[in-house]
C-alpha cells in the first residue's frame, strides 16, 4: 500500500489506517489475525481510543509483535490535566508500549471545549508534558466542528488534524475550509468518516453496530467515497470500525488512483441528494 508523508515529520504512513474499534468485542485470536493481515497488506497506521470499548485491550497484544514498525495513534476525551494524564498512563499499559506516536484530543466539538483544554489545569498540560517525557512523539486532535478545529489550530502548533473529509459533507461546505486552514498552519490532514453516507433512520435498525452513522457499504460507493478523501491533500484516512468495511477500504487503498473529473462531478451531483452527517 502506498504511504504518504505525515506532515514534515519524516514519518510515512499508509493511505488507510486501522481504527482500533475494528478489534473491539471480538476474541483476541481474531484480533491478532486482523492486525496481522492489515500489516501484511501494508497498513502501518493504527488509531485507537479509550472510548472504543475494549479496543485497547485487544489491540495491545495484537500489535505488540509489530510495534516498532507501525505508527500508533491514541486519544483522550478527558479535558482536564488529571483525567487525561491518568488516561494516557492506562492507554500505554493496555497498548503494551512506552509511548504513542500520536496523541490526540478526542472529538473536540465546541470552542468552549477547546478553551477548557487550554485553561490552567487543562489537558494541554498533559500533552506538553507527555511530549517532553517521550510518551507522545506528536500531538494532534480530532474534531467534528469546524469552529472547534479553527480555535484549536489558532492556539497551538499541532502536528495533525483528524477531521471528517467526506464527499457528502464536502459538497455541503463542511471540510474544505478546515483542510485549507490546517494546511496553512502546517498540520498534517487525516480523514475520518470518509465512507459516511448519512444518519441512520430515526428508530430504525442499524446494520453496522459499531457505526453511529450509516456508512456506504456497497463496493462502488465505498470505492468512490474513499478515493474522494484520498484525492484531497491529506495523508491518510481511517475507515469505519467494522471489520468487513475496513477490509474493503484496504482493498481500495491498495490500488488507489485519484478521481477523474467525471467521477468528481458524479459525486458532486450525488451529494446534493443526501443529508450529510455534519454539520448537525
Amino acid at each position: 500500500m502506498q504511504k504518504r508523508p505525515y506532515g514534515n515529520t519524516g514519518e510515512q504512513i499508509s493511505l488507510v489506517g486501522m481504527g482500533g474499534i475494528v478489534v473491539a468485542d471480538i476474541p483476541q485470536e481474531e484480533a491478532n489475525r486482523i492486525v496481522a493481515e492489515a500489516v501484511d497488506k501494508g497498513v502501518n497506521y493504527f488509531d485507537v481510543a479509550p472510548t472504543y470499548g475494549n479496543a485497547q485491550e485487544r489491540l495491545g497484544p495484537a500489535l505488540e509483535p509489530y510495534r516498532k514498525n507501525v505508527f500508533l495513534a491514541c486519544k483522550t476525551a478527558e479535558r482536564d490535566k488529571v483525567g487525561s494524564a491518568k488516561e494516557l498512563e492506562t492507554s500505554l499499559k493496555l497498548l503494551r508500549t512506552d509511548h504513542v506516536d500520536l496523541y490526540q484530543m478526542h472529538g473536540l466539538s465546541s470552542v468552549e471545549e477547546v478553551e477548557k483544554v487550554f485553561a490552567p489545569g487543562g489537558a494541554m498540560e498533559t500533552f506538553r508534558e507527555a511530549k517532553q517525557a517521550g510518551k507522545a512523539r506528536f500531538l494532534g486532535f480530532s474534531a467534528h466542528s469546524a469552529e472547534a478545529a479553527a480555535e484549536a489550530l489558532s492556539r497551538f502548533q499541532f502536528d495533525s488534524v483528524l477531521f471528517p473529509f467526506n464527499f457528502v459533507c464536502w459538497y455541503h461546505d463542511f471540510g474544505p475550509k478546515t483542510l485549507q486552514l490546517a494546511k496553512t498552519k502546517g498540520a498534517a490532514r487525516l480523514a475520518l468518516k470518509a465512507m459516511a453516507h448519512t444518519n441512520w433512520p430515526e428508530g430504525g435498525a442499524r446494520k453496522w453496530g459499531k457505526c453511529w452513522y450509516q456508512p456506504f457499504d456497497d463496493w462502488g460507493n465505498v470505492e468512490l467515497a474513499l478515493r474522494f478523501a484520498l484525492s484531497q491533500d491529506i495523508t491518510a484516512a481511517v475507515p469505519p470500525g467494522e471489520p468487513e468495511l475496513f477490509k474493503m477500504a484496504v482493498e481500495v487503498a491498495g490500488k488507489f488512483r485519484p478521481l477523474s473529473i467525471e467521477e468528481l462531478d458524479q459525486l458532486r451531483q450525488t451529494a446534493k441528494t443526501i443529508k450529510p452527517i455534519f454539520p448537525h
